[in-house]
């Protein structure tokens, strides 16, 4: 067990249609499959996505994979508690955590390795990650072309919009390294970050509990359940003193279920809006607010107030006249209101970074 290196935790809830292609992609990884230990959890499929694993299984352990868990979970933990289950499963220094529907290019592991070594410091690496659809591929030949981009990372602006770099933009290298190395990014995306273990439990943050409870701690925020977990802890990595890295040497593609491009004016936002569930809509919503009063400094939302109150203003009108449905999280939001400010203490007595260093991020 000493000899491990990387962990490849998958969290899959009705995969079938793309387990597959996901699990082929694993096996044909040049990286050292000796150096490779593999968590699956299944959060409850009710299609066939674990009779498919269990026919893998041979494959997996006969390609030299020293361990392979199988973990299922008789209820829907969500997709970052479910990481986080599978991480207590994790010996290696280094930790894949990625979605189903994400091929990964035959050199992710090895490029990702070879990148991660350079900088202990670096807390995360964002892969350069392409936009293809299930009808891309044929049944036994992938033949995915890097042309359109899913997404390079997160960038973040001065009103607190979160948005994936480049997506939806055709690659001709224009957010590439002008040393073909790595670059420094706010944050990584959730599709398939690769972490350093170490980070990640350093994230880890004391519950506030009650005398009726046992002293708990989480990485993700499960009460998030869905969406905005990632954001939320790249945040957190920021405010810990990590860095997290885009290199474009590490590669994958990715078939995102919702939007497929960035608004470039009201009309996109609109259509884009109704590409999306309207249950994510609303924890997209509450979540995205929960983050920026978990993490954000005081002086900071200060100096940007008006950049904030502005898209605040215009977001609440358009949820009030046309997704009034998304407003049904109000009461959740107020109800978890006070432990959050219990988790912003906590996070904030941790913070090894100012104000200033991350304001730099705010464009």
């Amino acid at each position: 067990m000493s000899m491990l290196k990387v962990t490849i935790n998958l969290v899959v809830l009705n995969g079938e249609k793309y387990i597959r292609h996901f699990l082929d992609a694993v096996l044909a990884q040049t990286y050292p499959h000796e150096l490779i230990e593999f968590n699956i959890l299944d959060n409850g499929s009710l299609d066939n996505t674990i009779g498919i694993i269990e026919n893998f299984k041979f494959k997996i352990l006969n390609s030299k994979f020293p361990k392979f868990d199988l973990v299922k979970s008789k209820s829907n933990l969500g997709m970052w508690p479910g990481q986080e289950e599978l991480l207590k499963r994790s010996s290696c220094k280094y930790v894949l955590a990625v979605a189903v529907d994400v091929i990964l290019d035959k050199d992710f592991i090895k490029n990702a390795v070879e990148v991660m070594e350079r900088d202990e410091k670096i807390g995360a690496l964002q892969a350069k990650i392409y936009r293809y659809e299930l009808t891309d591929l044929q049944p036994t030949t992938y033949n995915l072309q890097p042309t359109i981009i899913d997404t390079f990372g997160f960038k973040i602006f001065k009103s607190r919009r979160l948005v994936n770099m480049g997506h939806g933009e055709k690659d001709i290298g224009q957010y590439d390294p002008p040393s073909g190395g790595s670059v420094e990014i706010f944050g990584v995306e959730g599709a398939a970050p690769f972490f350093r273990k170490s980070a990640l439990e350093s994230c880890r943050i004391p519950l506030p509990t009650t005398h009726y409870q046992l002293p708990t701690n989480e990485i993700f925020d499960h009460d998030y359940f869905w969406y905005g977990d990632d954001f939320d802890l790249a945040w957190r990595m920021n405010l810990f003193g990590w860095k997290q890295i885009f290199a474009p040497a590490v590669i994958a593609w990715h078939d995102r279920q919702t939007t497929k491009t960035l608004r470039k004016n009201w009309m996109d936002f609109i259509r884009i809006r109704r590409e999306v569930p309207m249950r994510k809509r609303g924890l997209d919503w509450r979540n995205t607010r929960f983050t920026i009063l978990k993490n954000d400094y005081i002086i900071n939302i200060l100096k940007d107030l008006p950049y904030i109150l502005k898209r605040e203003i215009m977001l609440f009108g358009y949820i009030l006249i046309f997704e009034p449905r998304v407003l049904s999280e109000v009461p959740n939001f107020l109800r978890f209101f006070p432990k959050m400010l219990r988790k912003r203490r906590e996070i904030m007595s941790r913070a090894k970074v100012g104000p200033n260093e991350i304001g730099k991020w705010f464009s």
